[in-house]
């Protein structure tokens, strides 16, 4: 066994080779690593994270932390190597880029998974699930239900929003079944990218394209059909692996706690807001999203000063005894603390957001990204280059792929153009961990819903991307 001065010095031999000064190569405000020790440490940092985040179901460990650590190695080492050199500035303004990438993205979720809690404790999602059993619906109408209504809400609302609203009452009508929970998950993952690609506010990545000006306005609604086929393909296929049977219910009445509508109100003007304020003023939707957050913490304090009154004087009014009974049982203490809604955010989707944009955007700085791209659009047909995209996308953060393909303006029709930002939609869906939508189910359905489970469907969901990429070369032909 090595003694440990002879460890010591093996290590320092190591870094000294590694952050070697003769190694470099300058090309002006960045360094391509891409060649270099530390670019292929942080892909291996990186490969060794995302397979923690891949076996999380397996050994338990958060998704949140090994990419947290990765982050963090991969952007000190490429700190470590500009200030070397002089460049700490550029490495600083690169991170701070990729932060407020996060930022953005960050209190957009924060503001979205509020809203879900407080619906969530209002009982909105217990009575709907009441109905939806005392409709006497199946477990398998229950799954186009929401399949459905993901995909025509996403282009509205967003495709992250939109699977997260439906997973709470698919969790809710799903009760102990985690083999519905599961595919039901699956089926509003697909079913709410698909249904974001057609909407230049439906995902991230359509909003890049239409502010790049690469795509109009009107122009991405021909994208329905190949975004249609992309989550019917896949659906018809797992609605036959959900049960027939009804959903399980004894004929409880759920009635809502008061404000729970207007809560629904003010989530929908908060999603105007975040639309309108991107649409006519040229602003970041997470203005909007903030701004709906106050509004909300506005009607938490209302509802919190008239609980007492309204209380006192619904109990003098009601001559009912069961509805007697329920105002008894909600009881006369505050009813609504927005802080505590805030706290029961999902932190370890959070901030496993942070450490998957820190990842990507280390990696695009060394270089990789970009000579993906390059290498793509210089080398293939833009029809594979596109294809291609969407399937890395389902591994890697569509976003910065995204990016990096608008940072390139390949020239290429308005096909093509729609081709990508079809694929970079709807590819992620192939991987839990590719989308936003799937990320976040995984945090609120954690255990049910997760890497394994979604893989196991992988192939079924790759037909839906196949079929709808034919759809699209043939239905879209003129934009060729």
């Amino acid at each position: 066994m090595l003694k440990l001065p002879t460890r010591l010095g093996l290590i320092l031999t190591f870094f000294t080779v590694f952050f070697s000064s003769s190694l470099i190569a300058s090309t002006g405000e960045t360094i391509d690593l891409t060649s270099h020790g530390i670019g292929y440490a942080a892909i291996l940092f990186f490969a060794i994270a995302y397979c923690l985040v891949m076996l999380e179901d397996v050994i338990h460990l958060r998704k949140s932390k090994p990419v947290l650590v990765a982050a963090g190695i991969i952007w000190g080492m490429i700190g470590y190597y500009y200030s070397q050199h002089g460049m700490s500035h550029d490495a600083e303004a690169a991170f701070r880029h990729n932060l407020l990438e996060y930022a953005e993205l960050f209190f957009f979720l924060l503001v979205a998974m509020t809203y879900i809690n407080a619906m969530e404790e209002r009982q909105l999602f217990d009575a709907l699930r009441a109905w939806m059993v005392n409709k006497g619906f199946t477990l398998r109408l229950i799954f186009w239900l929401t399949g459905v209504l993901a995909f025509f809400i996403s282009p509205i609302a967003d495709n992250l929003t939109t699977a997260l609203l439906m997973c709470a009452i698919v969790m809710k009508v799903g009760g102990s079944n985690k083999k519905f929970i599961s595919i039901a998950c699956i089926n509003i993952v697909v079913a709410a990218n698909a249904g974001g690609a057609f909407s230049p506010f439906g995902d991230i990545t359509t909003l890049m394209v239409w502010q790049k000006g690469m795509v109009e306005f009107t122009t991405f609604f021909a994208l329905f059909v190949p975004s249609a086929v992309n989550y019917l393909v896949p659906a018809i296929i797992m609605s036959f692996f959900i049960s027939t049977e009804q959903a399980k219910g004894d004929g409880e009445v759920v009635v809502m706690k008061r404000g729970a509508k207007r809560i629904v109100g003010l989530f929908l003007l908060t999603i105007f807001f975040a639309v309108a304020g991107h649409s006519f003023l040229g602003m970041p939707p997470v203005l909007g999203m903030m701004t709906g957050l106050g509004i909300l913490q506005f009607f938490a304090f209302f509802l919190r000063k008239t609980q007492k009154h309204h209380y006192q004087y619904a109990m003098a009014h009601t001559v009912d005894k069961k509805e007697h009974e329920r105002l008894r049982g909600l009881g006369d203490g505050a009813p609504f603390d927005i802080f505590n809604k805030v706290a029961r955010a999902e932190w370890d989707t959070l901030l496993f957001f942070y450490g998957v944009v820190l990842c990507v955007g280390g990696l695009g700085f060394i270089g990789y990204l970009g000579m993906i791209s390059e290498a793509m659009y210089s080398n293939w047909d833009a029809t594979y280059a596109n294809i291609t995209v969407g399937i890395l996308s389902a591994i890697v953060d569509n976003i910065p792929v995204m990016f990096a393909v608008l940072s390139m303006e390949p020239v290429m029709s308005q096909g093509q153009w729609l081709l990508v930002t079809l694929t970079a939609g709807v590819g992620g869906s192939m991987l839990s961990i590719g989308s936003a939508a799937g990320v976040a189910l995984m945090g609120q359905a954690r255990g049910i819903y997760t890497f394994g489970a979604h893989l196991k469907w992988t192939p079924v969901i790759a037909l839906g991307y196949i079929a709808s990429i034919f759809v699209h070369l043939w239905f879209n032909a003129v934009y060729f």
